[in-house]
């Protein structure tokens, strides 16, 4: 060693150390590597803050919950499309499962938002599903299927498809008379 121990407030020498034991004393900054006190260990290095892992803090990756939110509320919002609001329940779907394993992982703190949309992308898939099976019944019941038929019979006559389509309108029309029309009074 090159010289006395620095007393209270000094810096000691450059490149000096206390000698092998001692700490350094109140207000001295001690070297590089050099043990920090009774808990032992090493500085970290300068610079940077390494939350006590040597890395520095990450932010959320919160964007797949988002998405899952935003699609489940394009779903509800599409179910009647025919398809399109059951093909967007899906993706949120997936994504709302991404985001909460996200979570669970601690790489994302947005749960409840990845937990919506995978509800809103569930209810927009039964919502779409629903409306599909009801547009087709629907459909049948006032004689689509026949129209179907009968245009598929027709070919390309162009007198046959018009008597298809007056008598699909008329099967129509006499359903909702039907539906529509007060019962007589005796």
């Amino acid at each position: 060693m090159s010289g006395p121990t620095p007393e209270y407030g000094q810096q000691p020498e450059y490149g000096g150390q206390p000698p092998y034991g001692q700490q350094p004393q109140y207000g001295q900054q001690p070297q590089y590597g050099q043990q920090p006190g009774p808990g032992g260990g090493q500085y970290p290095p300068p610079g940077g803050y390494d939350g006590g892992y040597g890395q520095p803090p990450v932010s959320p990756k919160n964007g797949v919950g988002i998405a899952a939110l935003i699609l489940g509320i394009l779903s509800i919002l599409a179910f009647w499309t025919f398809g399109f609001g059951i093909f967007l329940g899906i993706i949120a779907v997936v994504l709302g499962v991404l985001g909460r394993g996200r979570v669970k992982r601690r790489e994302a703190t947005n749960g409840g938002v990845a937990t919506t949309g995978l509800v809103l992308g569930v209810l927009g898939i039964i919502g779409g599903a629903v409306f599909i099976a009801l547009s087709v019944w629907v459909f049948n019941e006032i004689g689509g299927r026949d129209l179907a038929t009968c245009l598929s019979e027709a070919g390309g006559n162009a007198d046959r498809v018009q008597q298809c389509q007056e008598e699909f309108t008329n099967n129509i029309e006499n359903q909702f008379s039907v539906t529509l029309t007060p019962a007589p009074t005796p």
